[in-house]
């Protein structure tokens, strides 16, 4: 089975929590905090292995966590930062933020790695807290709790020529006598339902990669039939060889199919017809073929070369495919996203920043503070300890939580939830 859009969720590593230690040595009076700091967690990284052709495997498994870091420990022992998690995906994976539908890489080469999520940094020892002021705190923090998101990864096959046509045209068998390739061959709609690749080699020792994709119908656009299950594999390719079955055993006009595929890859995507296009007149051994092609080329354009071939019988197939590998020669990569006009985006989109909180009343009354910055600031707040209580305690005074909540009406002893913690408000 050819599996190509998948989505997968990924949680990096927490920090390991910092450490609360003191130095207890014979003859050493005094000694100090001696407590360590956590670990990094392991970061989330997706890289390409050249052996996969397929993202089958996350059919299987959906759920990769990486692991926390270790926890500080005493002597000012620093907790093991943990290794990263390392996910293979195959050549040609597109990776994709599945809330805000970002691009985040694009891979290519073997071994090209992306990480999508970091892993959180260790807490601080109480080492790292101590003062003229305070010598021996009795303070720590908490890891930092890790990033987790879901992601949708995309495979988009890496061929320099695609084939593209209606269903039952010829593409599998063409793909099969050129190549050692052995795609399905029916005499039946959509006999193709995942691309074939095969390495095609011309006559003067040149060669290719040529895929065979499964047969496009008007709408496939929007989806009808295999639609853009498939026709995001066609993105990649250098060159399009364009099949027309010119023996109108379908009932089909040539000239018809030729408008609607290219109409399908407009409007898919502008960019495919940037890329130059081999117009391949299929079935020319059939009786009535060449009265289909002399009307076929009164009407198409003067630019528009057309190559009249057999797939069977491989007549007209040398001619045509020196003149593909010369295109591949000539024809450069297409990017997939302009990088460029990304980058500009990038410097000169304004951003709002994100507040640190904010504050909303429950049913019951209660006043309820949320908001990523203090959420974290709170996940690694030791609660165990009064020292670190009362460091929360100030760094909310500092953000101007106190304020927000006495302009939002709170009064002595009304309770605030800052998620599963209460406490109650105190002038």
């Amino acid at each position: 089975m050819f599996v190509d859009k998948v989505k997968v969720y990924v949680k990096a590593g927490d920090g390991g929590d910092g450490m609360v230690a003191f130095r207890r040595e014979k003859f050493v009076p005094d000694g100090g905090p001696a407590g360590g700091d956590g670990g990094k967690g392991g970061d989330v990284v997706v890289e390409v292995d050249e052996g996969l052709r397929t993202l089958m495997d996350f059919r299987y498994k959906k759920h990769f966590k990486a692991k926390p870091g270790e926890n500080g420990r005493p002597k000012n022992q620093h907790g093991k930062s943990s290794e990263d998690l390392v996910v293979q995906v195959p050549p040609g994976t597109t990776i994709i933020d599945d809330d805000t539908n970002e691009v985040l890489a694009d891979l290519t080469e073997h071994k090209e790695r992306a990480t999508v999520a970091r892993g959180g940094r260790g807490g601080k020892g109480n080492t790292r807290f101590a003062t003229p002021a305070n010598p021996a705190p009795e303070l720590s923090e908490n890891g930092e709790p890790a990033p987790e998101r879901y992601i949708n990864l995309e495979l988009k096959v890496l061929a320099d020529v695609g084939l593209v046509g209606f269903p039952s045209v010829g593409k599998s068998t063409l793909l099969s006598v050129v190549s050692a390739a052995q795609p399905k061959i029916g005499d039946y709609h959509f006999t193709t339902l995942s691309p074939n690749l095969g390495v095609v080699g011309v006559e003067d020792g040149r060669s290719f990669v040529m895929a065979d994709l499964p047969g496009l119908i008007e709408g496939a656009h929007e989806g009808v039939g295999l639609g853009q299950q498939f026709l995001r594999h066609i993105e990649r390719t250098r060159v399009i060889v364009h099949v027309i079955d010119m023996s109108g055993l379908e009932g089909r006009d040539p000239y018809e199919d030729f408008e609607k595929i290219n109409e399908e890859l407009r409007q898919y995507n502008m960019r495919l017809l940037e890329r130059p296009q081999v117009v391949m007149a299929n079935k020319m051994d059939m009786p009535g073929a060449q009265v289909q092609l002399e009307e076929f080329n009164k009407k198409v354009s003067e630019e528009v070369t057309v190559y009249p071939v057999s797939a069977l019988t491989k007549q007209g197939l040398t001619e045509m495919l020196r003149e593909v590998a010369n295109l591949v020669d000539t024809t450069p990569e297409f990017p997939m996203y302009d990088e460029e006009e990304k980058e500009q985006r990038v410097v000169y989109r304004y951003e709002k920043k994100e507040d640190p909180f904010t504050i909303s009343r429950d049913d019951d009354g209660a006043f309820v503070i949320s908001g990523d910055e203090i959420e974290k600031v709170f996940k690694m707040t030791d609660l165990s300890r009064d020292e670190s209580v009362n460091r929360f305690s100030r760094k909310m005074r500092h953000m101007g939580i106190d304020e927000a909540l006495r302009k939002k009406g709170a009064k002595d002893g009304d309770i605030v939830r800052l998620l599963d913690f209460e406490f109650e408000f105190i002038e």
